[in-house]
Protein backbone atom coordinates (compact mmCIF):
# COMPACT_ATOMS: atom_id res chain seq x y z
CA UNK A 1 0.00 0.00 0.00
CA UNK A 2 1.59 3.82 -0.67
CA UNK A 3 1.62 5.92 2.01
CA UNK A 4 -0.31 8.92 1.35
CA UNK A 5 -0.37 11.88 3.77
CA UNK A 6 -3.84 12.71 3.24
CA UNK A 7 -5.04 8.66 4.49
CA UNK A 8 -5.10 8.51 8.39
CA UNK A 9 -2.92 5.83 10.55
CA UNK A 10 -5.21 3.65 12.87
CA UNK A 11 -3.19 1.74 15.51
CA UNK A 12 -5.22 -1.25 17.28
CA UNK A 13 -4.03 -3.74 19.90
CA UNK A 14 -5.38 -6.74 20.98
CA UNK A 15 -4.77 -8.32 24.16
CA UNK A 16 -6.18 -10.61 27.42
CA UNK A 17 -8.46 -8.54 29.29
CA UNK A 18 -6.70 -6.38 32.09
CA UNK A 19 -3.23 -6.88 30.52
CA UNK A 20 -2.14 -3.28 30.15
CA UNK A 21 -3.39 -2.75 26.63
CA UNK A 22 -5.31 0.41 27.68
CA UNK A 23 -2.02 1.72 29.74
CA UNK A 24 0.06 1.07 27.16
CA UNK A 25 -2.06 2.50 24.12
CA UNK A 26 -2.69 6.27 26.18
CA UNK A 27 0.98 6.23 26.57
CA UNK A 28 2.48 5.56 23.42
CA UNK A 29 -0.82 7.54 21.69
CA UNK A 30 0.35 10.60 24.10
CA UNK A 31 4.77 10.25 22.89
CA UNK A 32 3.16 10.45 18.87
CA UNK A 33 0.62 12.61 19.02
CA UNK A 34 -2.48 10.14 18.42
CA UNK A 35 -6.06 10.18 20.08
CA UNK A 36 -6.60 7.19 22.25
CA UNK A 37 -9.99 5.88 21.97
CA UNK A 38 -10.98 3.37 24.07
CA UNK A 39 -13.36 1.59 21.99
CA UNK A 40 -14.02 -1.12 25.15
CA UNK A 41 -15.55 1.62 26.53
CA UNK A 42 -17.88 2.04 23.77
CA UNK A 43 -18.76 -1.97 23.91
CA UNK A 44 -19.63 -1.51 27.48
CA UNK A 45 -21.48 1.62 26.47
CA UNK A 46 -23.55 -1.09 24.54
CA UNK A 47 -24.00 -3.14 27.44
CA UNK A 48 -25.08 -0.41 29.74
CA UNK A 49 -27.72 0.37 27.43
CA UNK A 50 -28.80 -3.42 26.55
CA UNK A 51 -28.97 -3.70 30.61
CA UNK A 52 -30.92 -0.09 31.04
CA UNK A 53 -33.36 -1.38 28.81
CA UNK A 54 -34.10 -4.94 30.13
CA UNK A 55 -32.57 -6.76 27.01
CA UNK A 56 -30.91 -10.24 27.41
CA UNK A 57 -27.99 -11.35 24.61
CA UNK A 58 -30.70 -13.76 23.07
CA UNK A 59 -33.32 -11.04 21.81
CA UNK A 60 -30.98 -10.48 19.22
CA UNK A 61 -34.00 -8.30 16.96
CA UNK A 62 -34.21 -5.95 19.99
CA UNK A 63 -30.90 -5.45 20.12
CA UNK A 64 -30.47 -4.71 16.78
CA UNK A 65 -33.49 -2.23 16.51
CA UNK A 66 -31.71 -0.46 20.08
CA UNK A 67 -28.52 0.21 18.18
CA UNK A 68 -30.11 1.74 15.52
CA UNK A 69 -32.01 4.10 17.95
CA UNK A 70 -28.14 4.68 19.82
CA UNK A 71 -25.13 7.23 19.70
CA UNK A 72 -22.15 6.26 21.57
CA UNK A 73 -19.82 9.11 21.13
CA UNK A 74 -15.88 9.78 22.63
CA UNK A 75 -15.23 13.61 23.89
CA UNK A 76 -11.92 15.05 25.81
CA UNK A 77 -13.11 17.43 28.64
CA UNK A 78 -9.97 18.79 30.34
CA UNK A 79 -8.08 16.40 28.60
CA UNK A 80 -9.64 13.22 30.17
CA UNK A 81 -11.75 10.91 27.70
CA UNK A 82 -15.01 10.82 28.53
CA UNK A 83 -17.76 8.31 26.81
CA UNK A 84 -20.93 9.90 25.91
CA UNK A 85 -24.10 7.25 25.64
CA UNK A 86 -27.04 9.11 23.70
CA UNK A 87 -25.81 12.33 24.90
CA UNK A 88 -25.04 11.41 28.65
CA UNK A 89 -21.41 11.03 30.04
CA UNK A 90 -21.88 7.13 31.42
CA UNK A 91 -17.71 7.09 31.72
CA UNK A 92 -17.91 5.96 35.69
CA UNK A 93 -21.66 4.16 34.99
CA UNK A 94 -19.79 1.81 32.17
CA UNK A 95 -17.08 0.22 34.69
CA UNK A 96 -19.47 -1.36 37.78
CA UNK A 97 -19.34 -4.66 38.02
CA UNK A 98 -23.01 -4.75 36.78
CA UNK A 99 -21.27 -3.95 33.19
CA UNK A 100 -18.31 -5.94 33.55
CA UNK A 101 -20.39 -9.17 33.94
Amino acid sequence: MKYSPTKKIVIAIDGFSSCGKSTFAKEIAARIGYVFIDTGAMYRAIALKTLRMGLTAADVKGIETMLKHTDVSIAYIDGVQHVLLDGEDVSGLIRTNRVSK
